[in-house]
């Protein structure tokens, strides 16, 4: 391949779609670090860089495991996975993956520096989560535990997580905001397993959608879209303030065509669309109440 066609092959690994989970509770966790006059640029942008690193390592990480254990294979019905498609060698694939979060480690350095051992605990905790997520005896994506690490480490951890390398604090406050991109990003990952369940259960990938059906998978979508919605208001009403954060509800508009999908048994390769919606969904979502929090 050409140095273009090595640029186009790398991209797709990336999985560019997939990096709005990963810059929404960054964003949200900063937005709260400024609005409290505790913000800080560089630990903000290193967040930024640590978290974008280990979502590529993950993404390259169940790119290869996925294709040893043969999740990945012709019959898959998502973007194509450059691994299974022959694209890239399982043991480069490997090398990427390795590099990627070594890579974050290094970005980590500087926050651990800000943050000391709080940060080497939540780095430790998220690399490895991205790792076991397909990797090893029981990965978690195979047991159907994913969607817990999800919820809570594009959730709760990364939003806490920045704000404390700026603010070297959490509030309870900035907990609970953090619910709501992980909540976003689990109903993200909802689709995707409702998209792929007859794929995943051949390959014994037993996610909730395989484990207790497609019927659930939709419910669960439909649950974690209205609760990401609720929560500002929830919010707001137990500050007593902050009321501006809930146009981040307005996510409904766009939102209404990924939710038509699922509630009229849109299956198969149609579910693409509605997962690029939902991960738009994500980035609107945290633009929104960051904007909303920052005016008050």
């Amino acid at each position: 391949m050409n140095p273009m066609q090595h640029l186009r092959v790398l991209f797709l690994a990336v999985r560019p779609k997939t990096l709005s989970a990963a810059v929404a509770p960054v964003m949200i966790g900063t937005t709260m670090a400024y609005a409290g006059g505790q913000g800080h640029a560089g630990a903000a942008f290193a967040a930024l860089a640590g978290a974008l690193l280990i979502q590529i390592g993950t993404n390259f990480a169940n790119d290869y495991f996925d294709y040893l254990k043969g999740a990945d294979n012709e019959e898959r019905l998502g973007p194509l996975r450059v691994t299974q498609a022959g694209l890239v060698a399982p043991e480069t694939m490997f090398r990427n993956f390795v590099l990627t979060f070594g890579l974050a480690v290094l970005v980590g350095l500087y926050l651990v520096y800000r943050g000391g051992w709080p940060i080497v605990l939540i780095g430790l905790l998220s690399i490895a989560s991205g790792i076991l997520y397909t990797a090893g005896p029981w990965p978690l994506g195979y047991l159907g535990l994913g969607d817990l690490f999800v919820l809570i480490f594009f959730g709760p951890v990364a939003v806490c997580g920045t704000f404390y390398v700026q603010a070297l604090e959490v509030t309870e406050i900035v907990f609970y905001a953090g619910l709501g991109p992980g909540l976003l990003a689990t109903a993200l990952l909802a689709v995707n397993n409702l998209r792929d369940e007859p794929t995943d259960r051949k390959a014994g990938k037993l996610t909730l959608a395989v484990r207790f059906g497609p019927a659930f998978a939709r419910a669960e979508y439909l649950a974690l879209f209205a609760s990401a919605v609720m929560l500002p208001v929830l919010l707001a009403s137990w500050l007593n303030g902050k009321w501006y954060a809930c146009i981040s509800a307005l996510i409904i508009i766009p939102g209404y065509s990924a939710i038509r999908q699922i509630i009229s048994g849109v299956s198969g390769r149609e579910l693409n669309q509605t997962l690029s919606t939902s991960g738009k969904l994500i980035i609107l979502y945290s633009i929104l109440f960051s904007i909303g929090w920052w005016i008050g």
